[in-house]
């Protein structure tokens, strides 16, 4: 059964479960993305959002990173999925696991590129002197 149709607590163990046996690339990513390594953004692995189990998000700003093996190649349910975490205000990006493991500087530059260039989300307060009404004395 896929994430998409599990009970809530299901989902919970299936992602921690997801966390003991990740990829090689997702573990090799994850020692970059971890302890806000990448200029202080903090991410999440494995983490539900919606019906699905997503391999790491910035919740902050809004990013989801997938890596992905030959099985993406010609998936049906990515485009899907993407829509609704679309939907939920998070943009997607998607690296093969060959990249990850032979590529990581380029992957972590892309990571970098992007993060500066999305907004919080929308769902987040403004941090201060972030959109913030008024003047502090």
């Amino acid at each position: 059964m896929g994430a998409s149709r599990m009970r809530e607590g299901a989902k919970l163990q299936f992602a921690r479960h997801l966390r003991r046996e990740m990829t090689d690339a997702e573990r090799h990513l994850w020692r970059h993305l971890r302890l806000k390594q990448i200029d202080g953004h903090r991410f999440r692995r494995q983490h539900p959002v919606g019906p699905y189990i997503v391999d790491f998000v910035c919740i902050e700003r809004g990013l989801v990173v997938e890596v992905d093996g030959g099985q993406h190649a010609m998936s049906t349910s990515d485009p899907l999925r993407n829509q609704y975490l679309e939907k939920e205000g998070l943009a997607t990006l998607r690296f093969w696991n060959h990249d990850v493991l032979g590529n990581i500087d380029g992957v972590i530059a892309v990571l970098r590129d992007t993060l500066a260039s999305v907004r919080p989300h929308p769902s987040l307060p403004p941090r201060a002197g972030e959109g913030a009404k008024g003047t502090i004395a």
